[in-house]
């Protein structure tokens, strides 16, 4: 089947659009389609599904410049199937497979058309063992394309049912290490998430605009993470940041609403008037998980030092 891709070279119209600041890439997007609806625009840029010079755009709200090339694929690009590194498995029996994901890898599909995610390579890995792994693996937790670190894939229903209670019952154990901006403080973070803050990001509500009702939307969310301090770095911090609940891009979301956005962020970090320092992607890794085994009842954890990528800026920020 063939990909229909359809490519915008930015004129200076749209470059001076605005009041000279330029049109964004949402709304080249929704043009470009036909007049589509906004937050079907911002979500295809946040799918991945547009590229600006060649580069896969990130956040909507960015500003076009004059000469600039934009594709936009709706049903994303065609990759080539990967393969699971064995070495990835970091635990296996018949009830759970626990994972070390790489990162630029979708974990599960977002969307129609989203192809080999890790959920997806880790199934294929295990069709190939005996016995053989028959049905679909169960999805209860998710990490962001860019995110490294250990995930829990539930190999049947009875088991993924467990998981799934104890995530409700914030009884699964969920530690990050992450590289922020600036002098982060050990802090407890609570706060209320709405799909929409006001500039088609997510955030939290009341935070980024002043709320225009007392109550939130019927859709929002709670979100709690705890942040403690591990060590300063120049011009940055190293942290751990435990997970009480699982909303969509809760640490990015938290850390950039604290001042503090992760190193190597490209979407929450609007705010930040300091030096941008430089890393191949967001400095963030799933170090520590545990959970009660579903079969057994045995509390299991595990635990992973960040990858090459991660262990490299951490060492160049040392000084």
């Amino acid at each position: 089947m063939k990909v229909e891709t359809t490519v915008v070279i930015i004129d200076d119209a749209a470059a001076n659009a605005g009041d000279g600041k330029g049109q964004t890439i949402a709304a080249v997007v929704r043009e470009a389609l036909g007049g589509i609806a906004w937050s079907k625009a911002r979500e295809m840029v946040r799918r991945g599904k547009v590229t600006v010079d060649g580069e896969t755009a990130e956040d909507p709200a960015v500003r076009v410049k004059a000469g600039q090339e934009l594709r936009i694929t709706p049903e994303g690009l065609r990759r080539r199937r990967g393969v699971l590194e064995r070495e990835a498995i970091v635990h296996l029996d018949a009830d759970v497979v626990v994972v070390n994901k790489a990162p630029g890898l979708l974990s599960v599909p977002y969307a129609a058309g989203d192809k080999d995610t890790l959920v997806d390579q880790t199934f294929a890995a295990l069709k190939r063992k005996r016995p053989p792994q028959r049905s679909p693996l169960g999805v209860v937790q998710r990490l962001d394309k860019d995110t490294t670190g250990l995930m829990v894939f539930p190999r049947n229903l009875a088991a993924k049912r467990a998981l799934a209670r104890q995530l409700r019952d914030h009884s699964v154990t969920r530690s990050y290490v992450a590289i922020v901006h600036g002098e982060a403080q050990s802090q407890r973070h609570e706060s209320t998430f709405i799909q929409q803050r006001g500039d088609g990001l997510r955030g939290s509500w009341g935070v980024y605009r002043r709320p225009k009702t007392k109550v939130p939307p019927s859709d929002a969310k709670r979100a709690v993470s705890h942040v403690r301090v591990l060590r300063r770095l120049e011009g940055a911090t190293l942290i751990e940041c435990r997970l009480e609940t699982g909303r969509q891009h809760q640490i990015r979301i938290h850390l950039s609403e604290a001042g503090n956005p992760l190193v190597g962020e490209r979407v929450y970090i609007r705010e930040w008037e300091g030096e941008q320092l430089e890393a191949p992607r967001i400095m963030l890794h799933a170090q520590t998980l545990g959970f009660d085994h579903p079969r057994t009842g045995e509390r299991v954890e595990f635990s992973l030092p960040g990858p090459e990528d991660f262990q490299g800026v951490l060492e160049r920020l040392k000084g």
